[in-house]
């Protein structure tokens, strides 16, 4: 009886993540169906560059972890990674980990303030 409990709650289990991961999948194709239609002649697409802005379709390319770690920063502005550990509720070294990579792919910089370390999105320059 209990292997017969294991057998059908396993399927159930994995119908409900696929589900999860499908409706993840069409809330990011509304989105960018909504920019197609708002701003698709005014903006050509072009593939994100290292030093863009982490616009709507940057974050929606990133992998999940990233786009998590990658909203925070935008809504903090300037931020260490103890701040945004708790913003996303993950622990401060992941958040380091994780903010250096989106340093070293170039859509945040680091500036370093005695012993901590401030991490932000470089506003355009215009000139």
């Amino acid at each position: 009886m209990i292997k017969d409990q294991t057998l059908t709650k396993k399927p159930s289990n994995i119908l409900e993540k696929i589900e999860e991961s499908l409706e993840r999948l069409n809330d990011k194709m509304e989105v960018i169906i909504e920019i197609q239609k708002n701003g698709g002649d005014n903006q050509k697409s072009a593939p994100a560059l290292p030093d863009a802005p982490l616009d709507v379709m940057t974050l929606l390319s990133m992998p999940d972890h990233l786009r998590k770690t990658a909203m925070a920063i935008c809504r903090c502005s300037r931020a260490t990674a103890e701040e945004i550990s708790q913003h996303t509720s993950r622990a401060r070294a992941v958040e380091s980990a994780y903010l250096n990579q989106l340093v070293i792919m170039g859509y945040l910089k680091k500036e370093r303030n005695g012993r901590k370390a401030y991490f932000y999105v470089e506003k355009e320059t215009q000139g």
